[in-house]
Formats: structure tokens, C-alpha cells, sequence
């Protein structure tokens, strides 16, 4: 494990090269799933013009992605990590091809509209079975790269690649669409996840640090469950960004907002579509300079605060500069809550218990973003598009006034100390 840190250098995990190819097997991967995840919104809302068929998209990934959560971290913390991953990259590029097949117009044309729709739906259910193993084995694998002490600052630039990716995936697939059809979009996601794969060779295998090697499957979730809900720190802050995101998924109606509400087509939706990442990804570098381990818990609260304002000016918004400009804010306010919601995962968690910790913050915020996707298409089926965006940012302010007046210690959570323990033990 290569380190040349300085102690105040927001570079420091940069300077590790295996770290760097680290992240460009983290940029391509994720590059490739936010583009894909567009590009079916795209083609499935094009096909049935229905709100409910986008939250649809959502729910058939969070069944899976949800249930097989918890077996997935045990798995992450029992196995390698490097070939672990590989093997998700794998099963990500088959599913990206069946949608290859599914979007070719020669399929499109032949088939029902019902036989092309499930199809979708089936591929990007199995595609939840892989996300489940992604996220805990991406988390465990930082740990075994980087020094304990550079975690914060690893966590910074690990986080500010998803979100660049989340720029780049999106705003491509926008214009892509346009200019090439949803058909051979598909492709550039096969050769994204092409250059994932190759470049994770690149990484040697891993030792598994593990001690409890063959422990039973429920004794080991039973564990790892147990650390996250007496860990007082952690819960906190999974519960608070899993609500916020839950009523704050506004994201998943956006197609619904270029199409036929600031009717800016395709482009405008890329436009749209980018915009948290840009704020969150410009939010993430200033966070390298300026650590965010000092007040953690009232800047995670009023973090999202200002998330729920930016989801309320976006949904009562008509004009399409103020929607970028809402979205962008919505970004900002997001890149601030993420780094520290990830800065308290790497402090607080255990080596062996990577896997498991992840997996259950997957359960916590990861997929609400599906199920916030699925409650979107809902309520925007209830009570109407714009309604039902207001009502999710309302809900975030409550959650946030609520967490804040009922949890004091919360308030108060500092990381300073944690930080100054890992950099003795390095």
C-alpha cells in the first residue's frame, strides 16, 4: 500500500497510484449504470407515457437490491474484494446488452409493447441483484487501499468521481439519445463497462480481513446490524438522508418535466438531469480543502434542509433556468450531506464489518432512492406532478426540524476526535 500523505494535503489519496485506478474503475462503472438507468427512463416513458411506469423502474430495482441487501454484505466481508467486483462489472455488461437487444428497433417493432416493457423491467430487476453487491464490496475495497487516516480524504475524492460520473452519464445520455437513438446509447454503456473491467485488473487482489472466516450467514448479519443500530452516530445519519431521499425523489419525474412541463426535450432533460451532480461534484472539491469533521451533525441537518427548500423551488418551478438553478442547489446541498454521511461510515466502521455496515446503508439511503423513485410515481399519479414534488421537499424540512429538536446529541456530533484516534493508530 503506497501512502506519501502530508497531514493537511486535500491530494493525499491522489498520491496513492493504486487509488487512482481505483477511481477511474469507480467513474467508468458508475458512468455506465447512471447513463443506463436514463436511457430506460427515456425509452419506457416514451413507450407508455405513464408517471407510474417511471416509479416502476424504481421498484423493480429496490425488490431485489433491498432483499438481498444484508446477505450481500456478508458475502462482501467472507470474500475478495477485487474478484468480487469483477464478477458485478460482468453481470452489469450482460444485463447491458439484453437491453442492447431490447432497444434494437428490429426487437422494438416485432415485439408487444407489453413483451418489450417486462423485458425491461425483468433485466433491471437482475440488475438490482448486482447493485446489491456493488456498493458494500466498492466501500470495503477503499479500506483496503487507502491509510486509515486518509479515509476522510479518500471518501472526498471517492465521492466527488460518483458524482462526476453522475454528470457525464446523464448529460451523455441526453444528447445521445438525440443524436443517436436510445439503440446505440446502449453501446457506449457496453464500452464503459468494458473499460471498468479491464482497468479493475489493474488492482492485485486483497487479503480478507475477516477473523470470523465461515461464520454462520444469520450470526453474521444478526452482527453487523446490531453494530449500526448501537452505533448512535451512524443510525443517525442513514436515518436522516433515507427519509430525505425517500420524499426528496423528485429525480425520477424529471422525464415528465422536460417532456411536458418545461418541454425542453431530450438536451433539456440531460440539462436537468445533471444538474444535482454539477453542484454536488463542486461541493465535493471545496470539501477537500475545508473539512467538514468539525459541527458534522448540524451541517448533515442543515444540509438537508436546504435539500427540501431546492426540491420545493423545483417543483413549483415553470421557467427552465430556475429548475436548473433549483436542481444545481439540490446538488450542493447533497455533495455536503454525502461526504459526511460517507466520512461517518469509514471512522465509525470496523475492517471486518465493511461489508456488512455498507450493506445495511445501501438498505438505508441507496435504495431509497429507488423507493423514493417508486413513491414519486405514485403521488405524482394521486395528486399530480408538481404536487407531488412540493409535498416530498415538505416532508424533507419536517424531517430535518424533527430529527433536530428530538436528537440533541446528533446536533452536536463532532469527528474531530475520531479522525485524530485513526491518525495515532497510522
Amino acid at each position: 500500500m503506497e501512502q506519501q500523505p502530508t497531514k493537511k494535503d486535500p491530494y493525499a489519496a491522489l498520491r496513492i497510484k493504486e487509488f487512482n485506478v481505483f477511481l477511474l474503475v469507480r467513474f467508468a462503472l458508475v458512468f455506465a449504470w447512471s447513463m443506463q438507468f436514463i436511457v430506460i427512463e427515456w425509452q419506457v416513458y416514451s413507450i407508455t407515457k405513464d408517471p407510474l411506469s417511471l416509479g416502476l423502474i424504481g421498484l423493480m430495482e429496490i425488490i431485489p437490491a433491498l432483499s438481498m441487501a444484508l446477505f450481500a454484505g456478508h458475502i462482501v466481508d467472507q470474500s475478495e474484494k477485487r474478484g468480487l467486483l469483477m464478477k458485478c462489472i460482468i453481470g452489469f455488461s450482460v444485463i447491458s446488452f439484453g437491453l442492447f437487444l431490447l432497444t434494437w428497433p428490429l426487437v422494438v417493432g416485432n415485439w408487444s409493447t407489453n413483451a418489450v416493457l417486462y423485458s425491461i423491467y425483468a433485466l433491471v430487476f437482475m440488475g438490482g441483484l448486482v447493485r446489491a453487491f456493488i456498493g458494500p464490496t466498492v466501500f470495503s475495497l477503499i479500506a483496503l487501499i487507502v491509510p486509515k487516516k486518509l479515509y476522510p480524504n479518500a471518501a472526498t475524492w471517492s465521492s466527488s468521481t460518483w458524482q462526476v460520473a453522475s454528470v457525464l452519464g446523464p448529460a451523455l445520455a441526453g444528447f445521445s439519445i438525440s443524436w443517436i437513438g436510445v439503440h446505440w446509447s446502449m453501446c457506449l454503456i457496453l464500452a464503459f463497462a468494458l473499460i471498468a473491467m479491464l482497468n479493475l485488473l489493474r488492482i492485485p487482489t486483497k487479503p480478507i480481513l475477516n477473523p470470523k472466516i465461515g461464520e454462520p450467514v444469520m450470526q453474521s448479519l444478526k452482527e453487523g446490524v446490531k453494530f449500526v443500530f448501537k452505533t448512535k452516530a451512524v443510525l443517525g445519519a442513514l436515518t436522516l438522508d433515507m427519509i430525505a431521499v425517500l420524499f426528496g425523489g423528485a429525480i425520477a419525474l424529471l422525464p415528465i418535466f422536460a417532456q411536458d412541463i418545461l418541454k425542453v426535450g431530450s438536451e433539456g432533460f440531460g440539462v436537468l438531469r445533471a444538474a444535482p451532480a454539477v453542484g454536488a461534484f463542486l461541493t465535493m472539491l471545496i470539501t477537500a480543502y475545508i473539512p467538514i469533521s468539525k459541527n458534522a451533525g448540524m451541517k448533515l441537518l442543515a444540509a438537508i434542509f436546504g435539500f427540501g427548500v431546492c426540491i420545493i423551488v423545483f417543483g413549483l418551478s415553470s421557467i427552465f433556468w430556475v429548475s436548473v438553478l433549483a436542481l444545481f442547489f439540490s446538488g450542493v446541498t447533497d455533495g455536503v450531506s454525502m461526504v459526511i454521511r460517507q466520512t461517518i461510515l469509514q471512522l465509525k466502521t470496523p475492517d471486518h464489518m465493511r461489508g456488512r455496515v455498507a450493506s445495511v446503508n445501501s438498505m438505508f439511503v441507496g435504495s431509497s432512492n429507488e423507493l423514493g423513485a417508486f413513491e414519486s410515481g405514485v403521488t405524482a399519479k394521486l395528486m399530480g406532478t408538481v404536487t407531488a414534488v412540493v409535498f416530498g421537499g415538505t416532508m424533507t424540512i419536517l424531517t430535518v426540524v424533527t430529527t433536530g429538536l428530538v436528537s440533541p446529541s446528533f446536533r452536536r456530533l463532532d469527528l474531530r476526535k475520531d479522525l485524530e484516534e485513526h491518525e495515532k493508530e497510522d
